[in-house]
């Protein structure tokens, strides 16, 4: 009697094993393997794929502010400075400007005429008025803001034809920035070659993620603007990866209990 007993419980655990019931067998149990090993390519190749792509970089001085203020990190992906377009935020090293690398704006490429300043103190692309929101519009001098709709000044009146290959940068905050105004008497007129930039600002990573947006003011002139990285889907395959080592590591164990659990209720119902 007692050796029947045995065998039909090695049996209905045989059974349970073989049905998954337990989470140690069935297709349950190869579905949750699979989700943690593509759960794990995802999370690291996240990881090692903006590593590769993008560099870390603490902003050391206020001359891009609004947009980005001392302190800021942020992730500037890795690019060649042929891949530089008009509006973007970069970072370059010119050791007519420093030694260390500096962080500006993008106004105009090579071919361009860069004019200061238009009848409201705007900025002018090839005879184009740039329309700044995101520029620092503190009246120079007076710590005045300017009236709705008008922007300050950018100083000394200016007007440069960028060389083939160079860049004309200026900072945000255009009354407290050493950019190319500062270099106007130099050679190229104050306009750094492309060769000097190493990357270009994608996001704020501290003390608050967010997206740097594209100028829309550039995107009628020849070129448009650049698009952004490979940021948003590398945080996307991180998140990603993340959830399926969570949910197909929690698979046997859930399993088990549940498994346990429909047990017990037919050793109850017997």
């Amino acid at each position: 009697m007692g050796g029947t007993q045995a065998s039909g419980t090695r049996s209905s655990g045989t059974r349970s094993i073989r049905s998954g019931e337990d989470g140690r067998g069935g297709l349950g149990n190869t579905l949750s393997g699979l989700a943690v090993a593509i759960g794990f390519v995802l999370f690291l190749g996240g990881f090692i794929w903006g590593a590769v792509a993008y560099q870390p970089y603490t902003v050391p001085t206020d001359s891009m502010m609004p947009t980005v203020k001392p302190g800021d990190r942020v992730l500037a992906q890795r690019i060649d400075g042929g891949e530089v377009r008009r509006g973007d935020v970069v970072i370059f090293t010119d050791s007519m400007w420093s030694d260390s690398p500096m962080v500006k704006r993008v106004v105009g490429i090579g071919g361009d005429t860069v004019k200061c300043c238009g009848p409201r103190g705007e900025l002018t692309v090839n005879g184009t008025a740039l329309d700044e929101p995101y520029i620092d519009a503190t009246k120079p001098d007076t710590g005045l803001e300017m009236p709705p709709g008008q922007t300050a000044p950018s100083g000394t009146p200016f007007e440069v034809t960028v060389p083939e290959g160079n860049l004309f940068l200026l900072g945000d905050k255009r009354a407290g920035s050493l950019d190319s105004r500062a270099h106007l008497q130099e050679a190229g007129q104050g306009t750094v070659s492309r060769s000097t930039v190493s990357a270009r600002v994608d996001a704020l990573a501290w003390p608050a993620m967010e997206m740097l947006e594209r100028p829309k003011t550039y995107e009628g002139l020849p070129g448009g603007t650049s698009r952004p990285g490979p940021l948003l889907l590398q945080v996307a395959a991180v998140a990603a990866g993340a959830v399926l080592v969570v949910l197909g590591a929690a698979y046997g164990p859930v399993a088990r209990a549940l498994g346990r659990g429909r047990r017990q209720e037919r050793a109850g119902a017997r």
